[in-house]
């Protein structure tokens, strides 16, 4: 068992410790805002995770787990401190540092043993040497620490399950102390360990979140040549996934990526390359295609309907992915605010994400439109003259096609995440546009009531 400190308790620093604490070490949580600590201590998990409270709630009562915001006591004698915090993209696509710079200098003036510094924070390559010369710059007294790196690679609604189950643990060091110490740490978790040095470990993490974003952005940009020649992205990515090369995972046609991740590293690895005269086209260009798609379904909209002004549109889902309440980069935050400058009556529903979203746009009279927030999917539905999804909630996808027909007062559904079976939506009477697949657009307008008189 080690004594382990953990700065910063959003997604990679709150599972990390708690996790650690699961596995039988120590572990203190820091961070400066008194009331979330205060909540942590209820066992209330400040970002929405599944399966996180529940290991916060059992931790903390058997003493493994604390929080607290006296980062000083927590530093002073931790065998390892793990830093967690944020690292923001900045305007020109590079990332912020201050709040590693931040903790690095509470390290140095803390601790009073033998330490081992680990930045499990996304951040450029290089970046922990300058913290680990940080640290010695304002080191206080006469101890040994060093910096390793060990990048996260957990997704969210998952994180605590991949976390425990990683499919590898990267530790990044320069000398066997730093490794071994490392080593011993995640030895309770039965996993592989990829031991390599600082810099490697910084780039694996990049290079592989910028690989899954290749993926993706592929795969749409085939989808939009697949609308075009008349293939189907789903046979073709099917057809696809049987090269054991290629893979089934990452393979699915959507209106883009989002989240805390990929979005954020594709142009900090963009900005590194540029920073060293060198243009990373492939990056560059999946940047460029998941731009483009995030607003693809409300640009086809658009040339089907006359105006949105009036008219009342459903939104179904709001967070960039199902399982957490997280916004960020989401397709939502794309088009909600290209249809209220339409004049659209939104309604809107997620089953977790409403109350972060209308913190951002909030409920009533909004620009040119107005939006509500609802409860439950029929209410968003019930006379709606269009509806678009996109966020694959569970709840989504369990709506029944027949539910658009005879709720909506024009059945026009356009679905960022091909939720529905085309010919179901067909059979069902719904005018149906998805990505990389056919519409339902002539079946679809046999099945609208009254559709001409609402928009002459």
């Amino acid at each position: 068992m080690m004594k382990i400190a953990v700065a910063g308790t959003g997604y990679v620093g709150l599972v990390a410790g708690v996790c650690f604490a699961e596995v039988g070490h120590q572990v203190t949580c820091v961070d400066i805002d008194e009331t979330k600590v205060e909540l942590m201590k209820k066992g209330v998990s400040p970002i929405y995770e599944s399966g996180l409270e529940e290991l916060m709630k059992k931790n903390y009562t058997s003493g493994k787990l604390k929080y607290t915001t006296d980062y000083t006591q927590a530093y002073k004698e931790a065998d390892a401190i793990f830093i967690g915090v944020g690292t923001p993209e900045q305007p020109d696509g590079s990332a912020d540092l201050s709040y590693i710079a931040t903790v690095a200098r509470q390290i140095a003036e803390s601790v009073e043993k033998d330490c081992l510094v680990v930045v499990k924070s996304t951040v450029p390559v290089g970046t922990n040497d300058k913290v680990e010369q940080f640290i010695h710059d304002f080191l206080v007294n006469d101890v040994n620490v060093e910096v390793a790196s060990n990048p996260e690679f957990l997704a969210q609604g998952s994180a605590v399950y991949d976390t425990l189950h990683a499919q590898r643990i990267i530790i990044g060091t320069e000398s066997k102390w730093a490794e071994k110490v490392l080593i011993d740490i995640y030895e309770p978790f039965h996993l592989p360990v990829v031991s390599v040095n600082r810099r490697s470990a910084e780039m694996i993490k990049y290079a592989s979140n910028d690989f899954l974003a290749l993926k993706i952005s592929y795969m749409n940009d085939i989808a939009n040549l697949c609308e075009l020649v008349g293939a189907d992205v789903e046979d073709v990515a099917k057809g696809m996934s049987f090269d054991e090369r290629i893979g089934s995972k990452f393979l699915s046609a959507g209106i883009g990526y989002g989240g805390s991740c990929f979005p954020k590293d594709t142009k900090a690895l963009e900005y590194i390359s540029r920073q060293q005269g060198y243009e990373l086209k492939t990056v560059k260009a999946a940047i460029e295609v998941n731009k483009e798609q995030k607003t693809k379904l409300f640009k086809e909209a658009s040339k089907r309907l006359i105006t949105f002004s009036g008219l009342k549109v459903a939104v179904l889902g709001l967070t960039f992915k199902p399982g957490t309440d997280d916004l960020r980069e989401a397709p939502s935050l794309e088009n909600v605010p290209l249809l209220l400058e339409q004049g659209a009556n939104i309604y809107a529903y997620d089953p977790v994400g409403i109350e972060n979203f209308a913190k951002v746009y909030p409920e009533g009279e909004n620009i040119k439109g107005s939006i509500k927030y609802v409860d439950n999917i029929e209410h968003a539905l019930e006379e709606a003259n269009v509806c678009f999804i996109f966020t694959e909630w569970g709840e989504i996808k369990g709506v029944y096609p027949e539910t658009y027909k005879s709720l909506m007062r024009t059945p026009l559904v356009y679905d960022g995440r091909n939720i529905y079976s085309v010919e179901r939506m067909q059979e069902a009477r719904v005018e149906y546009y998805s990505i990389g697949r056919k519409s339902t657009r002539k079946e679809g307008i046999k099945g609208a009531k009254n559709f001409e008189l609402q928009n002459s």
